[in-house]
């Protein structure tokens, strides 16, 4: 056989499999903005990234509400990560060191995991954390996909941080047809829901089977998207993991012995050197973020009677949060990750005596016997973590089974030894790495990350999590094949406590939330000073008065 007729066979037998073989053909959607390519993963879940929720709010547009993208045409590669909001870096030692690898003022993406043969699946809406400053959607932390693997739709949102997110300014509430400013972040959160209730059904997920869930001011957002009625009919159940009911800004207002959100964006203005609204636009956006940050602005939404119309803790005594069920809870370690928030420990016993009883009054004795002076140090971490944490998940789930809503609890406490051995057992955020199913062999998380260990006990309680988010997500009630039933909180008290494994259990910390009620309801009667970081050893001496409540 001369090479030439070899040649022939060669390449007819490999045309002949090229015929066999399926043309790949990568996945494709028609969005509202135009065509995007995504990408197959492994697991039959295919991963779309980058896709744009609104026009970039940069130039005229920074500190505007958002607009909608303009559409492209072709198609759109979305395979990748869009930039992340502006933001300050970690600090080089914080465990939660998780640095964007692009930031831009134009940063308004989201992402879609999906199952491959998804078909009006229950959808669920990723809120990131960090302080209302950070928040990195290409963290591994953050990945949706083995979530997706459970038979739901994963949408992760960036939003506006810092300055560039939250600043409210005499100028800009005049620019503004509802005389308003602030609150551009959740802004920029309801405009990622518009998104997905206008495609994800384009993705297999249904729009009218949404879930918003968030962790620390991930989870202050969707406290803060029920109390929104600008956020109306945009989801219809929320998962609220270690948020805090903290105390807003007004507008123009001050209250609770603090200034006015224009006051403060006031103040920032000419502290920064600039002359009026024009001259902050003109900034550079990391040049301002980071400036902003050194003069000591802290964001915070505001209460503007528009996305906010009252206190959150008014809105909800009121009934006029989201109708919608609820699942919430906190850690049992908040506060050992979080220790700026930990007010000095007192040197002996008698002196921590002194100090509750200063500060408490008619209430030292119920505090003492919550948190005694057996250990100073845990009971100042627990009463710290009770204030801030426990009462917001405690006191969301009541009000919230006060409207009528199914309304569940759980208290997270595993831990394993590489927190041990660092005192940060059950630490704040340690969850996620449980919710996202990033435990066990082939897990990414953060370098800085303490991780948890590679076991097949780790990976059970991870599946275990992962069972009772989606199944809440799917129809209201969190189940998991082989584990307790999960009763909902006005069910005598019922909770989740997740340990080793999880546990059913009723009446987390008699008394705790009582107490801390009682002292927010006297800091709103008196109206001097806010609820929130004003607790624990850190609290200022508390009026006797009777309470607002009784």
């Amino acid at each position: 056989m001369n090479r030439f007729r070899l040649q022939a066979i060669v390449v007819g037998a490999g045309l002949a499999l090229c015929a066999a073989a399926p043309v790949y053909a990568a996945p494709e959607v028609d969005t509202t903005g135009g065509r995007i390519v995504g990408q197959d993963l492994f697991g039959g879940i295919v991963a779309f990234k980058g896709i744009p929720f609104a026009a970039p709010p940069t130039g005229e547009a920074r500190w505007k509400a958002p607009a909608s993208p303009a559409p492209w045409t072709g198609t759109r590669d979305a395979t990748q990560f869009g930039a992340s909001c502006i933001q300050p870096l970690s600090p080089p030692l914080s465990i939660y060191a998780d640095d964007p690898p692009k930031m831009s003022e134009d940063c308004l993406f989201l992402n879609v995991w999906r199952p491959a043969s998804a078909s009006k699946a229950p959808v669920m809406v990723w809120i990131h954390g960090g302080s209302l400053m950070t928040g990195n959607l290409a963290s591994p932390i953050y990945d949706g996909k083995k979530l997706a693997g459970r038979g739901v739709v994963v949408v992760s949102v960036a939003y506006r941080l810092g300055v560039l997110g939250f600043l409210a300014q005499p100028e800009l509430s005049a620019e503004s047809p509802d005389h308003v400013s602030g609150n551009y972040g959740l802004l920029d959160q309801q405009a990622a829901l518009r998104w997905v209730k206008a495609n994800i059904a384009r993705f297999g997920g249904d729009p009218d089977n949404i879930t918003i869930f968030g962790e620390s001011a991930g989870g202050l957002s969707v406290m803060d998207q029920m109390a929104s009625p600008l956020a109306k009919g945009l989801f219809h159940k929320a998962i609220a993991e270690s948020a805090y009911m903290v105390w807003n800004p007004e507008l123009n207002r001050s209250s609770f012995g603090q200034p006015s959100a224009e006051a403060v964006g006031a103040y920032l203005t000419k502290r920064l050197g600039a002359a009026d609204i024009k001259a902050l636009r003109a900034m550079d956006p990391q040049a301002l973020s980071k400036a902003a940050s050194a003069a000591g602005y802290a964001p915070f939404p505001t209460i503007d009677g528009v996305v906010l119309p009252h206190q959150i803790v008014e809105t909800f005594d009121k009934g006029e949060q989201a109708y919608v069920p609820l699942l919430v809870g906190f850690n049992a370690g908040e506060i050992r990750s979080l220790r700026f928030l930990l007010p000095p420990v007192p040197k002996t016993a008698a002196d921590y005596r002194d100090e509750v009883h200063r500060r408490y009054g008619d209430l030292a004795d119920a505090y003492l016997r919550l948190y005694p002076d057996t250990n100073l140090e845990e009971s100042d971490l627990a009463a710290t973590r009770d204030a801030i944490y426990g009462w917001t998940a405690e006191r969301m789930a009541a009000k919230q089974a006060a409207i009528g809503q199914p309304s569940y609890l759980y208290f997270f406490e595993h831990s394993y030894p590489a927190e041990d051995v660092r005192g940060l057992k059950a630490f704040h955020a340690s969850e996620l790495p449980f919710v996202f199913g990033q435990v066990g062999p082939g897990s990414a998380l953060p370098a800085a990350w303490v991780k948890p260990p590679q076991t097949a006990a780790e990976v059970a309680l991870s599946d275990a999590m992962m069972d009772y988010w989606t199944s809440f997500a799917r129809t209201g009630a969190p189940e998991a094949k082989g584990q307790p039933s999960w009763k909902p909180v006005s069910d005598g008290g019922a909770y989740m406590d997740f340990r080793d494994r999880p546990v059913a259990a009723t009446d987390l910390f008699p008394g705790a939330y009582g107490l801390d009620e009682e002292v927010v309801a006297r800091r709103r009667k008196g109206g001097k000073i806010n609820w929130f970081a004003n607790v624990g050893l850190a609290a200022p001496p508390l009026s006797p008065e009777a309470s607002s409540s009784k």
